[in-house]
């Protein structure tokens, strides 16, 4: 009941700052990019904040030091709504791959708008691919990292997802190295699940996967291979 109490506590003040933050960040139009994503992530640290302090949620990372100091393209586990916000407070300022619809969820949608995604129409086939390449050099070019969840939805702990190929071919085509991130965000966060449980979440962060003279398809198989036997497997 304890920790029942908590997440409906929790959810309230999420709500409440998220709808204040997407007003906030529609205000920030006018501003750059980069000052729009300080302003808009401050709602980030406080959800962080809020699920530590409330839910009991803490996490640690591991290989901090892999993070390279030039943009890069991140490839990650997908478990749950956690690190969508939480490698905000993590990695370097970032966009997302994601899909176009997300941008028409009401509040959420719109803070993420003004966050420089790159928001592609899967159902696009190869206009997507384009798409996906030519905002995926303009952002590298103006020191964005690049975010891409390879297995396209969230995946329940102990499960695997197909591991989609986009972020490799991405990678291979900007020639940019490839940083793999395993969690366990998914055992204390679970998929559209209102009870949260406190415990330390685990972000290990691999060495980088230069993508020189590999294929798309090799490469995203040593992503899989490597986030999949990295994968924290215990709760605390």
């Amino acid at each position: 009941m304890i920790n029942l109490a908590r997440s409906l506590i929790f959810e309230l003040l999420r709500f409440a700052l998220t709808v204040i933050f997407s007003i906030v960040a529609l205000l920030t139009f006018p501003l750059s990019s980069i000052r729009r994503y300080q302003i808009i992530t401050l709602w980030s640290h406080w959800i962080t904040f809020l699920a530590k302090y409330i839910c009991g949620i803490r996490y640690r990372v591991q290989g901090l030091e892999n993070i390279p100091d030039n943009p890069c393209v991140i490839l990650s586990k997908h478990q749950s709504a956690w690190e969508t916000f939480a490698f905000q407070t993590i990695f370097p300022p970032q966009v997302w791959v994601l899909k176009k619809s997300l941008l028409f969820v009401p509040f959420f949608g719109w803070g993420l708008a003004m966050m420089n995604p790159i928001a592609i129409d899967r159902s696009s086939g190869p206009r997507a691919l384009k798409q996906m390449l030519t905002q995926g050099k303009n952002r590298l070019k103006n020191g964005w990292y690049i975010i891409v969840f390879p297995e396209g939805t969230r995946i329940a702990p102990g499960q695997r997802g197909k591991y989609q190929i986009g972020g490799a071919w991405l990678s291979a085509r900007l020639q940019s190295d490839i940083v793999p991130v395993a969690h366990n965000a998914g055992e204390f966060w679970p998929k559209n699940a209102l009870l949260k449980k406190p415990g330390t979440i685990t972000v290990t962060i691999g060495k980088p996967i230069k993508t020189a003279h590999q294929s798309p398809a090799d490469l995203i198989q040593q992503v899989e291979e490597w986030i999949e036997t990295t994968m924290p497997n215990s709760t605390e």
